[in-house]
């Protein structure tokens, strides 16, 4: 999978330590060649003489927003670009608070798209007519605000890298996780169960001793109430 990303920050998409993609599962999925991130600075398709991608709003307020022609042009130039052979399909998505809830069903959708384009706004955000007019998928990670789009893009590629095939070294560790749908409970999305290791005891507190029975079905059946009764207490 290929990921291009717009951002005034290309920086921060830096694929060494310690930068983000350049630690853990990101890392293992660029390294084998299974993700492919390319960062490009939105100021190189700003035609303004100073390379300015923002203006202050109409209406007045505070902060800036950032134009629509570097962003249009630059879209279009990413996608035609001739370094991508044979050319992909791109899905645009904009990461921004007004957008649709990232989950885990939205993740495993974008995993198989073969690639994607994030628009990390800033500031104050983006023209709402380029938006309206590159029509992308607008996504949010969080009813909070952050400085831009770029640490919520790093979230979904983060997100995505982990579903990839081949990534992490054992498959069914995506398939388990919270949110993914559970094989057990008939496709239900529900949180991960607790888990232990090694001291069996620590501090006073014992491992569950239905962990140690070595009954595979009662530890299947264990492990399928509590991520029930988690799911039901923390997410109602």
């Amino acid at each position: 999978m290929r990921v291009d990303v717009l951002t005034t920050f290309p920086e921060m998409f830096e694929a060494s330590p310690p930068g983000v993609l350049g630690v853990s599962i990101p890392s293992r999925a660029l390294r084998d060649g299974r993700l492919e991130v390319v960062a490009t600075n939105l100021r190189e398709f700003s035609a303004s003489k100073h390379r300015k991608t923002d203006d202050r709003p109409y209406g007045g307020g505070p902060g800036m927003v950032l134009t629509c022609q570097p962003v249009w042009d630059a879209v279009h130039a990413i996608e035609a670009s001739d370094s991508v052979r044979p050319v992909r399909a791109c899905t645009r998505i904009v990461m921004t608070p007004q957008g649709r809830m990232l989950s885990q069903e939205v993740v495993e959708e974008l995993a198989t798209k073969p690639r994607l384009l994030i628009i990390a706004g800033h500031y104050e955000g983006i023209d709402e007519r380029v938006i309206d007019a590159l029509k992308p998928m607008e996504l949010s990670i969080g009813d909070y605000v952050l400085s831009g789009g770029e640490l919520a893009g790093l979230v979904l590629i983060d997100a995505i890298a982990r579903l990839l095939p081949g990534v992490l070294g054992d498959s069914q560790s995506s398939v388990q996780d919270s949110f993914s749908a559970e094989p057990q409970a008939g496709g239900e999305r529900l949180l991960d169960c607790p888990h232990y290791t090694k001291p069996r005891d620590w501090m006073g507190r014992s491992v569950p001793d239905v962990l140690l029975s070595g009954d595979h079905q009662a530890i299947v059946r264990w492990r399928l109430e509590q991520k029930r009764t988690r799911t039901r207490e923390r997410r109602g």
